[in-house]
């Protein structure tokens, strides 16, 4: 299941884990702002909130990934 709000300056998009699968992990939230994305995840191990950030060519990086089999590749911009 997942939630997707516009907030003023962002999108947030929170994916959150159900189901049979246990351990369940915590939610993940996804700010996607103009020039970055961040991710939070809760760590239950330290209660502390964790957070990532991706430039916005990591995240065209990621989204071209999950698309193409085992490799290394680099996306050229186009002139």
């Amino acid at each position: 299941m997942f939630t997707i709000e516009h907030e003023f300056d962002s999108t947030v998009i929170t994916l959150v884990d159900e189901g049979a699968d246990l351990p369940l992990q915590e939610d993940v939230i996804l700010n996607a702002f103009e020039d970055c994305v961040t991710l939070d995840q809760f760590d239950p191990r330290t209660d502390e909130v964790v957070q990532i950030t991706l430039s916005m060519g990591q995240v065209r990086d990621l989204a071209a990934a999950l698309n193409l089999p085992e490799g290394s590749y680099r996306i050229e911009k186009k002139a």
